[in-house]
């Protein structure tokens, strides 16, 4: 089973991924993984930080001549902005963020330490180690891609571009809904048999987990809601040539926690960002009195970089999932263990 645990401040020397679990013998591309660290940082509505930071993945540890070992893997992203030390203190919550709760969680007089781990620059580890699974999931031939639904209710690139800079003019932020496809996943991963194995909660406690995230449905989703099951379930078919198939993929590949060999389908709805340039009535943590909500160098929306890091954890979770079911030592004998289930099935 894969683990993955990353450390790192917004504004701190840098970012560090260690994955755990990867199987031995897989070689890394590393510009593969750098090709999705910039994907993070692309999108129209991104801020000025994106034009500081130039990601790139150094990978630390866990490989020889660019094959797995097997052993955990360490990857590094440096900061160019590192002034954690210099910034000024932020002394009024943002409505939205982690600022509040954590400042009385964790008894800390600067929102400031909340705010530098809470930022969603964390989330570029993630889609580095995301990129190391998604380089184990081709050997098998399973590619994942996103795209955006809506951005502030508009459904076409012209009409989220207008309401993007809309937001921009007005100094307000914008979130949306993105879906996350995956393509090629064999019957049978997952597992009815207990609540933390059922694939569907998996990919959705990863999703939840991505910051701004605050709804993720899989398939029909919400759509279930309104329809008789006659409209909503897939119906089964056999041919020789084909095996089991259906005609339509409303359970978005996943039934009873278990992958159906359908593509499998993911939406989630990000929020707006919580830093707002024409801030939000706040309160002054060192005296109680009203102020205004800070200002931190923020986005307008980040949607489509949203879905990106929503890529990568759907990866990490399907790669778990992957040798959870085919083994996890040695990447020949996976592939060895893979042919013979899909001959038996």
């Amino acid at each position: 089973m894969l683990r993955l645990l990353t450390a790192g401040e917004s504004h701190g020397k840098g970012l560090v991924a260690i994955l755990e679990g990867m199987p031995a013998g897989l070689k890394i591309d590393i510009a593969q993984v750098n090709r999705q660290l910039k994907r993070r940082q692309a999108g129209f509505g991104r801020g000025k930080r994106m034009r500081i930071e130039n990601d790139s993945a150094d990978m630390i540890s866990g490989l020889k001549g660019k094959v797995t070992l097997g052993s955990p893997l360490a990857i590094l992203i440096k900061n160019k902005d590192f002034s954690i030390e210099k910034l000024k203190k932020v002394l009024s919550p943002r409505p939205g963020h982690a600022d509040l709760a954590g400042l009385l969680k964790y008894g800390f007089s600067d929102i400031r330490e909340v705010l530098e781990r809470a930022s969603a620059r964390s989330t570029a580890a993630t889609v580095a180690a995301g990129a190391i699974c998604r380089i184990f999931l081709r050997e098998f031939r399973v590619g994942i891609l996103s795209s955006v639904v809506s951005v502030g209710g508009e459904k076409t690139e012209s009409g989220i571009k207008r309401k993007i800079s809309e937001a921009m003019r007005n100094k307000d932020t914008l979130g949306g809904i993105f879906e996350v496809r995956i393509k090629g996943v064999p019957v049978g991963l997952g597992s009815y048999a207990q609540a933390d194995r059922r694939l569907d909660a998996r990919f959705a406690q990863a999703l939840m987990a991505i910051p701004g995230i605050k709804a993720v449905e899989v398939g029909l989703g919400f759509g279930y809601a309104d329809k008789p099951g006659s409209q909503c379930h897939d119906a089964i078919y056999y041919s020789g040539a084909k095996g089991y198939f259906r005609n339509t993929n409303n359970a978005g590949g996943i039934e009873g926690g278990i992958s159906n060999g359908e593509d499998i389908v993911l939406r989630a709805c990000m929020k707006p960002i919580s830093t707002l340039m024409a801030p939000l009535d706040s309160v002054n943590i060192l005296n109680t009195k009203p102020a205004k909500a800070a200002t931190e160098r923020s986005d307008t929306c980040v949607v489509e970089a949203a879905g990106v890091v929503a890529e990568a954890a759907s990866a990490y979770v399907l790669a778990d999932a992957f040798l959870e079911k085919f083994g996890s030592d040695s990447l020949s004998d996976i592939r060895t263990n893979f042919k013979n289930y899909l001959k038996r099935i």
